[in-house]
């Protein structure tokens, strides 16, 4: 039997009950569908991941923002299709980000009872990474602890006054009604985050014999380093369709930044590129980041997504698609905010969307 369509797995996601039987059967199944379920599940929540880091998230989990691995797709819906959730984990596209960046972006060394500010987010790039690999990237907490610091509360609120009041930040508004939009948007608010990563090489040792690799020898002063990771606050707007499903989501975020204690991070950067369990063809495309901790990598899925340069409003922007066109998305950063636009539709027609929001100052 052929695989769903990518339009099909993303109505499996909003609307489980309107999917055929047969499709059902065949994605409880499939692996490869599987994971574009996976796959969808990440594109519903791009905006929702720059606000989101929920206290009760296991941080053992790490970058685990949505398994592959579930039996039945009651099982599925009950995970990706939850009303009113919004989902998170540190393999999201922002906050795996934020991470990766945090371990292999370059810096001087900091002294051990300072913080030591090493990553300001600038502008985004994409990272391509095969489905394959996106479920063998390594759980953060593979190679250290996680303890979250600040917690983002992320809460609905009545109106546009109420979400500029409480992030800090002008609140999207639309120009004009878009294809697919139709009624009041919802308006959401979170704190800022944060999270404290601190290195363990007994974690990591124990990582590498699990995948029966040796584990290269820590360079001096990298076990048992910090790196804070911090973002928001952020706000996000979500307009409806006419079904009542979202249709289009304007999120701002203060940009993630990261700070680091007891070691120089070009030191780390090379080291943490070289661990197991890390796919050589993301290390590859990470080794090629400039090295002044200012970009922000975007994880683009091979094969389910495309992704292209454009400008939004004189912003250098990364606009990214399913390749059926159904959702699209499009991120920018300006003034240290990361602002991103998705929607059920073109990669066009969200551009369009993105250069002609206004805002609530």
């Amino acid at each position: 039997m052929r695989h769903p369509s990518d339009g099909t797995l993303r109505r499996l996601l909003d609307e489980p009950a309107g999917i055929a039987d047969a499709d059902r059967e065949h994605v409880a199944g499939c692996p490869v569908c599987r994971a574009g379920l996976a796959a969808a599940g990440e594109d519903a929540g791009l905006i929702e991941t720059l606000l989101r880091q929920e206290p009760e998230v296991d941080v053992d989990a790490g970058w685990r923002r949505l398994s592959v691995n579930l039996d039945t797709p009651e099982g599925r819906s009950a995970t990706v299709a939850r009303p009113g959730r919004w989902r998170t984990g540190w393999r999201s596209p922002v906050i795996a980000a934020a991470a990766a960046v945090a371990l292999l972006t370059g810096a001087t060394a900091a002294a051990a009872t300072d913080w030591l500010p090493i990553f300001r987010t600038e502008r985004v790039a994409p990272v391509t990474v095969s489905p394959a690999d996106l479920v063998k990237l390594p759980d953060l907490s593979a190679y250290g602890d996680v303890a979250f610091t600040e917690r983002a509360d992320v809460r609905e609120v009545p109106d546009a006054d109420a979400a500029r009041a409480a992030s800090g930040l002008g609140v999207p508004r639309l120009a004009g009604p878009p294809r697919g939009v139709s009624g009041a948007p919802t308006y959401h608010v979170g704190n800022r985050a944060s999270a404290v990563f601190t290195f363990s090489a007994a974690k990591a040792a124990r990582t590498a014999q699990a995948l029966g690799r040796p584990l290269p020898p820590p360079p001096p002063g990298l076990d048992g380093s910090h790196f804070r990771f911090t973002a928001g606050p952020g706000v996000a707007v979500v307009w409806p369709s006419a079904s009542g499903a979202p249709a289009l989501t304007a999120g701002r975020v203060h940009a993630p930044t990261v700070d680091s204690s007891g070691i120089a991070f070009a030191t780390a950067r090379d080291y943490m590129l070289s661990l197991p369990g890390l796919p050589e063809s993301v290390a590859a495309q990470l080794r090629t980041f400039t090295a002044d901790g200012t970009t922000l990598p975007l994880i683009v899925k091979s094969g389910q997504e495309t992704n292209a340069t454009a400008d939004v409003n004189g912003a250098p922007a990364i606009v990214l698609s399913l390749r059926d066109g159904t959702m699209s998305a499009v991120f920018w950063v300006s003034d240290g905010v990361v602002t991103a636009v998705a929607g059920t539709m073109s990669a066009d027609e969200v551009l369009a969307v993105a250069r002609g929001l206004r805002w609530n100052p």
